[in-house]
């Protein structure tokens, strides 16, 4: 290279800085800067739109990952997910921690975003923990669908609500109530004291709680058996022992309810203590029958992982973003709209006692 065309290069390379530094000031050189990613994402968000004749997409995957593996219920929701994704030519698995503990799915998500999934479908165990790998999923347009038990509504695009959560928690204080006259000690045995959705159902009995019709109820301790099925007949057992007095316990989790049932129907406390709650017509059906429990209450599972599957179905092919008053059809479920901040509701509870409780099984 000669001496003139060094100095013309030299000279070429100095413009081009100068260019860039001022392009840095400007709006950075070479790209954009992190913020400016951050800005362009919601950017995006915000302006996509929902495409509600868009056709489902085919070969989608779905990946559920429920508060724990081993929970029956869980497992009847997500295999009810799994089977719904085959209607529509997608597939679905299940996959997630042997305990129920904040952090456990934080690992499974990194692993469903390392595999490219198209949709997680999430029963949270922690409404904050799961956070921060759940917005990464959302950048890398893996959609997020809380069920169940919801995340912080900034970590998921939906959340499938089994029933309103305000019509469980005053709905079981209420019926509790009729069956005790009004009077006496009561507890509640939860699952995990960061589970979000007992911890939701669980301020509206505390509210209904509230109101001069049961002034003559006390309710001495929420306990909590980390819906796991030793601790929650350790938890109960407790409960009885502490209270001498105790006159109800709602177990707003089917891991809770029969265990405590299963405690309350070899003690002498069978018939005196009542036992209400939401558990599945198969566990607590013997325990109806028996006469430890006299009535319970619970939506169909089946219903809410079907119905979590398509609505992951419709985000994942454009039909919905997640707005309030977009619609979709759940397959044989019919339409459902979005709710405020996500929420879509799958309907009313059902209360299960010894005269419907053989009509289902699940």
């Amino acid at each position: 290279m000669s001496a003139h065309s060094r100095t013309r290069r030299r000279a070429m390379l100095t413009t081009t800085a100068a260019a860039c530094v001022l392009a840095v000031t400007l709006a950075g050189c070479s790209g954009t800067t992190k913020n400016d990613t951050k800005n362009d994402a919601k950017e995006a968000a915000s302006s996509a739109e929902a495409d509600p004749n868009a056709p489902l997409k085919k070969g989608l995957k779905l990946a559920f990952l429920p508060k724990q593996i081993n929970n029956p219920y869980e497992k009847i929701v997500d295999d009810a997910g799994i089977g719904a994704a085959k209607e529509f030519g997608g597939s679905g698995k299940e996959v997630g921690p042997s305990d129920a503990k904040a952090s456990s799915q934080v690992s499974y998500i990194n692993t469903l975003i390392q595999q490219r999934q198209d949709a997680i479908l999430i029963a949270a165990n922690d409404p904050n923990a799961v956070c921060g790998p759940l917005k990464q999923a959302m950048k890398q347009d893996i959609k997020v669908v809380a069920y169940d038990s919801d995340t912080a509504k900034d970590c998921r695009q939906l959340f499938i609500n089994q029933a309103s959560s305000e019509e469980i928690g005053r709905s079981q204080v209420q019926h509790l109530a009729k069956q005790l006259d009004y009077k006496g000690e009561i507890a509640i045995l939860s699952a995990t004291q960061n589970a979000t959705n007992q911890n939701t159902w669980i301020g509206f009995m505390k509210d209904e709680l509230k109101k001069p019709e049961y002034k003559g109820l006390k309710l001495v301790k929420v306990a909590y058996g980390d819906d796991d099925d030793q601790k929650s007949f350790q938890e109960t057992q407790g409960l009885l022992k502490a209270y001498p007095k105790l006159k109800g316990i709602i177990s707003p989790t089917t891991v809770g309810i029969a265990a405590a049932s299963r405690y309350i129907s070899d003690s002498s406390y069978k018939g005196k203590v009542v036992i209400n709650g939401l558990g599945t017509p198969n566990q607590m059906r013997k325990y109806v029958k028996d006469g430890t429990v006299e009535q319970f209450s619970l939506w169909d599972p089946k219903k809410l992982g079907y119905l979590g599957s398509y609505a992951a179905a419709a985000l994942a092919s454009g039909q919905i973003t997640g707005a309030e008053g977009e619609k979709f059809k759940a397959g044989d479920l019919g339409e459902y709209t979005i709710g405020k901040d996500g929420e879509v509701i799958l309907g009313p509870p059902t209360v299960f006692d010894k005269n419907n409780i053989d009509d289902f099984d699940f």
